[in-house]
């Protein structure tokens, strides 16, 4: 590394920059385990502390990688042994809760459930969910403009930051710690930093938006007996529901049927015959009228044909088994190791030629092969799960190409919530025109002339 540990430890303290061991024991892909590589981790506690190490590393062109909570998928964290890691565990602290103006303002460390407690605390609620809500930090959120499972009610996290933080390549700390909903003065600089994985400044505070309770939850699981009924069972849910259709999660019958019939890791609460399953969530604040409201729409979509068998649950407990199928990510690893996964998303109309054409052309290739499709159908997002029975890098970028290429001609993209970390970058060209990259390339020299932060993530 450019920088010595000694002007870190007299910037952060001894005790928050870590070597050696500290730093190798850490895993930066949970999915794969592999160890972190830096030359040292340095945790600073706030925004003050974090500009000076910038300040330092940026005389001295010091590259950096940043971590929250190391939940995603697409190798954003990897550092090498000349990189610093900036960990932000230490900036947890929920700073204020408005509930009149209804913002929460936070540390980009904070984990997303103990903002999600926070908000419920005083009545109100932080609507982003996703499966490592224990884990994944704000900071995280915003840097990948995370999504979950209630993106068609919601939508994504740039629709809950209000106001951020930044500290850039250079130390400078950019305050936007907005609190209006309506600001058009000027550029919203904060869309520069939402979703640019820690490329253009590291976000160290946000403005977030808060939303009334929905105490009310209404969770069922359904099967369709084809494509062209699910399609219509999400136009009809969403008339029937309106506004308070919170999700509507697929699972296609190779998912549902590995990780309930095939590794018994779940009971089936609907028989295993069925190619598409749903889990159709309702959110509200009337218990009694969306109850009703829900059971109409499901027996409306009975009598339609558009569903041909249905269970909706009676309580948490119930609700917890349902999403548990959906978010059982070890039970795919046990059931398909080794495989590779994707994020990707198309037109919804475009889903089943896709992949019904992709599971073709794996199973030519490889046999064995085996395609497990899950997502967010209402918002054009799938998960895809693939085994071609080695993990070979050059077994992947053939994977890769199957999946990624019929996206161009489709209008999709690569990556729908996940990022583009080191992982996608090879193929980011598939769904960004020339003029996008260079327009990207011109941001990143422009706030990163060195190129020190994530340098090599999204772009080359």
């Amino acid at each position: 590394m450019q920088i010595t540990l000694e002007a870190l430890r007299a910037i952060v303290g001894p005790a928050h920059v870590l070597t050696g061991d500290d730093v190798y024991s850490r895993r930066v892909d949970w999915m794969t385990g592999a160890p972190c590589q830096a030359g040292a981790i340095v945790r600073p506690a706030d925004t003050e502390q974090l500009s000076k190490v910038m300040r330092a590393c940026y005389e001295l062109q010091q590259p950096v990688v940043t971590h929250g909570g190391l939940t995603g998928l697409v190798h954003g964290a990897e550092a090498s042994p000349d990189e610093l890691v900036i960990s932000l565990e230490r900036m947890t602290a929920i700073e204020e809760i408005d509930h009149v103006g209804g913002t929460l303002t936070v540390q980009a460390g904070a984990p997303l459930q103990r903002v999600q407690d926070a908000a419920r605390g005083v009545g109100l609620q932080f609507p982003l969910d996703l499966g490592a809500r224990g884990s994944c930090t704000i900071g995280g959120n915003i840097a990948t403009n995370a999504g979950g499972v209630r993106v068609i009610r919601y939508g994504m996290m740039r629709q809950q930051v209000l106001g951020l933080e930044a500290v850039m390549a250079d130390g400078r700390v950019v305050s936007s710690m907005n609190h209006m909903l309506k600001n058009n003065a000027g550029f919203d600089l904060k869309q520069l930093f939402i979703g640019s994985e820690g490329t253009l400044g590291i976000v160290t505070r946000a403005v977030l938006r808060l939303q009334p309770p929905t105490p009310s939850e209404q969770t069922a699981m359904v099967a369709c007996p084809s494509f062209e009924a699910l399609t219509g069972l999400l136009s009809q849910m969403g008339k029937a529901l309106g506004g308070s259709l919170g999700a509507f999660e697929v699972m296609w019958q190779n998912h549902y049927r590995l990780l309930t019939e095939t590794l018994g890791r779940h009971n089936p609460p609907i028989a295993t015959e069925h190619p598409f399953y749903v889990i159709i969530e309702s959110l509200g604040s009337d218990a009694e009228r969306n109850a009703t409201q829900f059971r109409e729409a499901l027996e409306s979509a009975l009598a339609q044909e558009l569903i041909v068998d249905a269970v909706i649950a009676q309580s948490s407990t119930q609700r917890d088994g349902l999403w548990a199928i959906r978010e059982d990510i070890e039970g795919l690893i046990q059931g398909l190791a080794p495989l590779f996964t994707f994020d990707v998303s198309l037109p919804i109309a475009e889903m089943q030629r896709y992949t019904d054409k992709l599971e073709a052309q794996l199973t030519q290739r490889w046999p064995d092969a085996r395609l497990v499709v899950f997502g967010h159908l209402g918002d054009g997002n799938l998960h895809i799960s693939v085994s071609a029975g080695s993990a070979e890098v050059s077994v992947r970028r053939e994977v890769e190409a199957m999946v990624y290429q019929p996206l161009a001609t489709l209008g999709g993209s690569i990556s729908a919530e996940h990022g583009i970390g080191l992982e996608k970058r090879p193929w980011l060209s598939t769904c960004r025109s020339a003029a996008e990259m260079e327009l990207m390339q011109t941001l990143k020299h422009a706030l990163d002339p060195h190129r020190l932060l994530n340098r090599g993530k999204i772009l080359r």
